[in-house]
């Protein structure tokens, strides 16, 4: 239906190539010419100051899941105001004993517009419906749960 590209840059730099020291600095390029500066995280060498990718799967679950419910929102005229998220995940090691995001937990917090009242079951009905149409959280394998305040 669609392609999504992103291209990526590292270059050695002069830390030389051992395992503690290599530069792990990278730049991921998006068709749309933004340019993301990126690493590993922090706990793996990686620089703090750049985004990481497990980070940027945290977040592209979150960005996906929202857009997904404000469509589903958009499609019932219930009107959003404002969306907010702070989504975590966990990485931790895998029945397999590798390292993978096992859990990535959403906590959205939805303000409509004056005047619409949304009750608890439908917000959660929302969520689920986002949820299950979210091509992120289609596409991992990695449990995800949304959890309403």
């Amino acid at each position: 239906m669609s392609e999504h590209r992103a291209g990526l840059r590292w270059l050695q730099g002069d830390k030389g190539f051992a395992p503690a020291t290599y530069c792990r600095n990278h730049t991921v390029r998006y068709a749309n010419g933004i340019e993301l500066r990126a690493s590993a995280a922090p706990e793996f060498k990686g620089d703090a100051s750049c985004v990481d990718p497990e980070t940027m799967l945290v977040g592209a679950l979150a960005s996906c899941h929202m857009l997904t419910f404000l469509f589903l929102c958009a499609r019932e005229n219930l009107t959003v105001d404002a969306y907010e998220d702070n989504a975590v995940g966990h990485l931790e090691r895998n029945p397999e004993r590798q390292f993978s995001m096992t859990r990535i937990v959403l906590n959205p917090r939805a303000t409509f517009a004056a005047g619409i009242t949304v009750s608890r079951e439908k917000l959660q009905d929302l969520h689920h419906q986002a949820h299950a149409g979210c091509f992120i959280a289609n596409s991992i394998k990695s449990a995800v749960s949304v959890e309403i305040g």
